[in-house]
């Protein structure tokens, strides 16, 4: 069966009694039919303050250079939640929610395959409970709100050609990444360049993925620079009085969502941000949920270490004072045979050469997490073509590096088949060897942190910084914003910038084309090589394989 076959065959449990396995009451759920709720706020508080007193132990979940072979870092994360279960740990699952972007694109659907889904997987692949269309309005709404200021007499003084602020849309959408707006005359607006972003890359996404409460919310909306004045001052939303106006259309969006594994097991799924043009994690808030109503917590932060796991661990765990205990690392034979230089073709031919040599990308990747003070685990997701000394030759060499593998078989068999890898996580979780540091300090100039990023994590020699964005950069310093972490954004099919190095590319130099201000998520955005903010779709997009029927069965979503 295919998973969207795996889901429709699964009988779900009402959330009520989902809940009920973490100590949630009925009344503190609003639920969005009999499978699906938000936490209401008065939990949320309980909650919050449970996790600074009883947290669980966190684990993250992180990958490989992503390949066409596939990685199932979803998949392994569910299976593990699962697994931990099956083995008396109690444990919640904590995950992002799938933008429509990828699911009708290239990606598919992002609520894990085979026997290791989390469920409703239709809804929460589509329109879940609706907080990413939230999010769109809030982030348009602001940038009606800026457009229409512009036209009634710009008492800010803006000077249109230094507004920030994107539009977006859900959706990969080339032809929205650079537009012209306010065209037909004087009452149709102020004619200016504008540009779109997919939503999930948005500032208010990642605003809403780190606040804890309303007010912080608020706070954080108020900060946003959308531009400067003729005076070359920055102009924040703030300055518009309109913030609350945002906030209300945000309200719900900020509580965490409840939903289950195929086994049961309760999931939050909230927040949404891509990883190689954003942070690449689910909100402070369904974590904070799942460590104070878990022993354990799986989550994952987006694509490879190089990129969800570094801003998990430099930005998210920063901001929010998590501290994990262990990473996950997970791993496909056909993924490092690829990295090896084997073609897609011929992935299921025994290469052990090949695989030895793309070892070196999880060698990289396993390294980098020890820069952050945390042992890691990887998980051998494992296909029904790997040979049996394929996966030793893995084991073998990560043995090498000082890192066990242990093989992962979720997909095939759910929680029973990743019960080895859920007590090899406890062990080394429990093990006392978690040290948890950043990679770098606030106090370090803007450039130095990217610097530190692009040489010790990509490995790269050097960075190669455009005129404009460094000119960009020390404006951002004198303004105050010095002690910002910064969110790379670059490609995440190479750890470097460049998607056709494969493997453990080295001797490059790291080009940041541009620089953007996001005060109100907290940190600087660098834009490396030919990233976009809004993707585009491919020659034969996913949506060609979606379909539904008279009774509303949807087929074809992953």
């Amino acid at each position: 069966m295919t998973d969207i076959e795996i889901a429709q065959s699964n009988k779900m449990e009402q959330i009520t009694k989902i809940a009920a396995k973490i100590d949630i009451k009925e009344d503190a759920l609003e639920m969005y039919g009999p499978y699906k709720a938000k936490i209401t706020f008065a939990e949320l508080k309980t909650l919050q303050e449970k996790a600074k007193t009883n947290p669980g132990k966190l684990i993250l979940v992180t990958a490989v250079t992503p390949t066409p072979a596939g990685e199932g870092k979803s998949t392994v994360s569910i299976g593990l939640a699962d697994g931990l279960n099956k083995i008396g740990k109690k444990t919640v699952v904590a995950l992002r929610e799938p933008s429509l972007g990828p699911c009708f694109g290239v990606k598919g659907g992002a609520c894990g395959g085979g026997y290791a889904q989390i469920v409703p997987m239709e809804d929460i692949n589509l329109h879940f409970t609706g907080d990413i269309h939230a999010i769109s309005i809030a982030n348009n709404l602001i940038a009606a709100l800026i457009d229409n200021h512009l036209q009634q007499g710009n008492e800010l003084n803006i000077d249109p050609r230094t507004i920030s602020w994107k539009r977006c849309v859900d959706l990969n959408d080339r032809a929205l990444r650079n537009i012209t707006i306010g065209l037909g005359g004087r009452l149709q607006g102020v004619p200016r360049e504008d540009h779109f972003s997919i939503s999930v890359a948005s500032e208010i996404m990642a605003i809403i993925c780190l606040s804890k409460t309303i007010s912080e919310l608020k706070q954080r909306i108020d900060s946003i620079v959308i531009g400067q004045n003729y005076a070359r001052e920055n102009v924040t939303f703030g300055q518009l009085k309109c913030t609350g106006a945002i906030a209300s259309l945000l309200k719900d969006v900020i509580k965490p969502n409840l939903v289950q594994t195929l086994e049961k097991n309760p999931a939050f799924v909230h927040g949404g941000p891509f990883a190689n043009i954003a942070h690449g994690c689910n909100s402070v808030n369904a974590t904070l949920c799942a460590l104070a109503t878990g022993d354990y917590v799986v989550t994952e932060a987006g694509f490879a270490a190089d990129l969800g796991a570094e801003k998990f661990l430099d930005i998210k765990c920063r901001s929010a004072g998590l501290n994990p205990s262990a990473v996950v690392i997970v791993a496909t034979i056909r993924a490092l045979k690829m990295h090896g230089g084997v073609a897609k073709a011929d992935l299921a031919k025994k290469d052990c050469a090949a695989l030895e040599k793309g070892f070196e990308n999880l060698k990289t990747h396993i390294e980098n997490i020890a820069k952050f003070g945390l042992p890691a685990v990887v998980a051998i997701n494992k296909f029904i073509t790997d040979t049996d000394e394929e996966i030793e030759l893995i084991k073998k060499l990560c043995d090498s590096v000082g890192a066990k593998a242990v093989l992962s078989e979720g997909w095939e068999k759910g929680g029973n088949g990743t019960t080895d890898l859920a007590k090899a996580v406890c062990e080394i979780a429990e093990s006392g060897k978690a040290n948890y540091h950043p990679l770098y300090e606030l106090d370090l100039p803007l450039t130095e942190k990217i610097s530190k990023i692009a040489k010790e994590i990509y490995r790269a020699e050097g960075v190669d910084f455009a005129p404009a964005a460094l000119k960009k950069l020390q404006s951002f310093e004198d303004a105050g914003y010095k002690n910002l972490p910064v969110c790379i954004a670059k490609t995440q099919n190479s750890i470097s910038h460049d998607p056709t190095l494969i493997g453990a590319p080295k001797g490059f130099t790291f080009p940041v084309r541009d620089v953007q201000l996001y005060v109100g998520a907290g940190f600087v955005v660098a834009l490396a090589g030919d990233i976009m903010t809004m993707p585009g779709l491919p020659k034969t997009p996913a949506a060609l394989n979606i379909d539904v029927d008279d009774n509303g069965c949807i087929s074809g979503l992953f």
